[in-house]
């Protein structure tokens, strides 16, 4: 367990000593919530039907997964999706950036080109959403997604998905920094649908993320299957927001796991997949982006599927339909 871990999930002195600037956090992002609300800030409206998938909690949900189950479901249902992202820790000097599958993980983030790779839609990067959005609807897009942005306020929304981490939930329940929270827990009774990865609890859909297979990151046309490496210890490697997720599911499978848990969206270095031995070394895909150019024959990638409750599926569809009604009718 890392040391935020350690203050942000559980109540501890340290956790306590920060109460007054949690406090007044939660205070400004309340503050700052009804000031949109009101239009006492500015929002923008898109011209279709704008889905947010983001989260209450620092670190990850599995919201990106969730993404690109979304946009394939979307395309299937005759959208067209765009999707849109910040960007985090991208260095690129103009946005947005049009992804591709090419596009370097340090230009727009290691997210970006994983959701390029996997959702079969366009993807915007960029810190401004609103931007982004309009260039998705200028080139034919019927509805956006955006990939986190739950607290972007500026773009107007019309359905809001919530994903919660089954397991490690709202820690303590405070803000930050007390607290691993961006927003109150009270702030998921104003959205659409919440989606808990795992098991969900009452008023929760649910959702699972379920392994596909391995495969070699210096050679992604070979395959191999949990048989492979259950002979011996392999090294796990994670850059995440919650490590032991991933560990755990290595574990799942019946491999025997050496953990090494990074920060999350950590920024490898050729080194740090080296452990002085000839064991494989597994990682996440997200992980696998910005280690792809070094990888060596040892290097393997769990490929992963979000497969949410069929409910959510109905329930986009149907709130969609009812949007669009709504836009044709004003």
């Amino acid at each position: 367990m890392s040391t935020l871990d350690r203050h942000w999930y559980r109540l501890t002195p340290v956790s306590v000593l920060l109460l007054p600037l949690s406090l007044a956090f939660c205070t400004l992002v309340r503050l700052r919530r009804t000031l949109y609300r009101l239009g006492m800030l500015p929002g923008t409206r898109m011209p279709v039907p704008v889905i947010v998938v983001g989260n209450i909690t620092v670190g990850g949900t599995g919201k990106t997964p969730l993404v690109i189950w979304l946009a394939n479901f979307l395309r299937q249902a005759g959208y067209r999706p765009g999707i849109i992202t910040r960007g985090y820790r991208g260095n690129s000097q103009t946005w947005p950036v049009a992804v591709t599958p090419q596009t370097s993980s340090a230009q727009v983030g290691d997210e970006a080109v994983l959701l390029a790779r996997h959702s079969g839609c366009p993807v915007l990067a960029g810190p401004d959403r609103v931007a982004a959005a309009r260039q998705h609807v200028e080139q034919g897009c019927t509805v956006i997604v955006s990939d986190d942005g739950l607290q972007h306020y500026r773009l107007r929304r019309d359905i809001e998905i919530a994903v919660i981490d089954s397991t490690r939930r709202f820690g303590n329940r405070l803000c930050l920094p007390a607290g691993p929270l961006r927003e109150p827990v009270s702030r998921l009774r104003s959205v659409f649908v919440r989606v808990a990865n795992g098991v969900p609890e009452t008023g929760e859909l649910g959702m699972t993320l379920e392994p596909t297979g391995f495969y070699n990151l210096a050679e992604p046309e070979r395959r191999a299957s949990a048989d492979q490496f259950r002979d011996g210890r392999v090294h796990a490697l994670a850059g995440i927001g919650n490590p032991e997720r991933f560990f755990s599911s290595l574990r799942g499978l019946g491999l025997n796991v050496i953990p090494h848990p990074f920060p999350d969206h950590h920024d490898f270095r050729p080194g740090e997949l080296e452990f002085g031995d000839d064991r494989p070394v597994i990682m996440t895909e997200k992980d696998a982006v910005k280690c792809q150019p070094f990888a060596s024959a040892r290097c393997w990638v769990l490929a992963v599927e979000a497969r949410p409750d069929v409910a959510l599926g109905e329930q986009i569809l149907q709130r969609l339909k009812e949007i669009i009604r709504g836009q044709e009718a004003a």
